[in-house]
């Protein structure tokens, strides 16, 4: 069988993975990533960089070329669909305290694009696409990969491996990990549309949260499309739910127009909140999805994902570079970033769902008369605006020992 080399080897190519072998590559650390798809994915999936994430990027020269391939966002807007309701927040008023005052509207595909082209200039670093993992072992000083590939089975040894694969994740489940959390019971379907929904909305902004008890949706701007986010019945078939009939349904509820609509991209989403009992277990982590799931209404997935990489690749290079206690330094990063997913995310994105689906009727106590009272009060908007944009959350973290 043969064998490869490395000293960190990462599962997963994508952002989450190729944003930790980067940081890595660029202090020199050898990282091999290993990716079970044939390329890297092209669908919209996320599409929001957040100020802190943007403020990550910029430490490593990687901020102004990401902003080149997107469109700045800074003002998110919460609609009521019902009276036209809307609640605008503008980062530009957090310009003083925040380098990147805006969320960054890019589709991930792009940015995982260009950390695998830079990856593929580092000679420290290698991805293998098409490369199935099957199992896992650890020993005292090693972590061994075995995984298919076209040209037959492959081992890759490690030090240290990252588990970045995914909500499917191939690592977490060969650990025996618990996942605890819950699924929610409709569907997420998300489109993509070059159609142009400024023509049927006022006063859109990038970045929409639409509230309905029964029909909301979320409207997102990428520089390629406008990405639609709605929930559908669990009960419904993936294939009535991909059909042109259902899709053009799904534009009529929301534009009005009775008329075909094109779409660059339709997927289906299961969507959980599930949180691991640790990122962490002797010489292997995990990152992203693979340690955390929540609700798409926010965009604290994938920047979540990404905030992980960035704090265990720079522990695994005090590790592996500086002689560092290997165990309480990866133990600290379990501590910090489920502290974080649990205690900020988790909550923030059940909120977010339990906002989205109210009728936002004044005369009832909820999400949306805190949200109004936050609204009006530039302190409390401040405050709200500073924990969306993920800055709060990563004060927090460093709070913790």
């Amino acid at each position: 069988m043969e064998t490869f080399r490395a000293q960190v080897v990462v599962v997963g190519a994508g952002p989450v993975g190729l944003f930790a072998a980067y940081i890595l590559a660029i202090q020199g650390i050898e990282a091999i990533v290993l990716e079970k798809e044939t390329e890297g994915q092209t669908d919209m999936r996320a599409s929001t960089f957040h100020a802190s994430t943007l403020s990550y990027l910029n430490q490593i020269g990687l901020a102004s070329s990401l902003i080149a391939l997107g469109l700045k966002a800074p003002v998110f807007q919460y609609r009521i669909r019902s009276n036209d309701e809307i609640l605008a927040f503008d980062l530009g008023e957090l310009s003083d305290i925040l380098k990147y005052p805006f969320r960054l509207q890019c589709e991930q595909h792009k940015f995982s694009k260009m950390l695998a082209n830079k990856l593929f200039s580092e000679n420290s670093s290698e991805i293998f696409f098409d490369c199935s993992v099957k199992s896992v072992k650890q020993t005292a000083d090693s972590v061994s990969v075995y995984a298919e590939t076209p040209g037959g089975s492959k081992k890759f040894v490690g030090d240290y491996l990252i588990g970045a694969d995914g909500a499917g994740s191939v690592i977490r489940n060969g650990l025996g990990l618990k996942f605890p959390g819950f699924t929610y019971e409709e569907k997420f379907l998300t489109l993509s549309t070059t159609f142009d929904l400024n023509e049927t909305f006022e006063d859109l902004a990038f970045v929409n949260y639409v509230s309905d008890p029964n029909d909301w949706f979320v409207l997102l701007k990428a520089p390629s499309a406008w990405r639609v986010l709605v929930p559908v019945e669990q009960s419904l078939a993936d294939e009535e739910i991909l059909s042109d009939a259902f899709t053009d349904s799904v534009f009529e509820a929301i534009t009005g127009l009775n008329i075909p609509i094109n779409t660059n991209h339709r997927t289906i989403y299961q969507v959980h909140q599930r949180v691991v009992e640790s990122m962490h277990r002797n010489r292997i982590v995990l990152a992203g999805d693979a340690a955390h799931l929540n609700n798409p209404l926010g965009g604290f997935g994938m920047n979540g994902g990404l905030h992980d990489a960035w704090n265990v690749s720079w522990k695994l290079k005090s590790i592996i570079k500086d002689g560092k206690n290997p165990q309480e330094l990866l133990s600290l990063y379990d501590r910090q970033r489920r502290a974080v997913m649990g205690e900020f995310v988790q909550s923030q994105t059940i909120r977010n769902k339990k906002m989205i689906e109210e009728s936002g009727n004044d005369k009832e106590k909820s999400e949306w008369t805190n949200m109004r009272v936050i609204h009006a009060d530039p302190n409390a908007r401040h405050e709200f605006m500073f924990r969306q944009c993920m800055a709060k959350s990563l004060m927090d973290e460093k709070e913790i020992k």
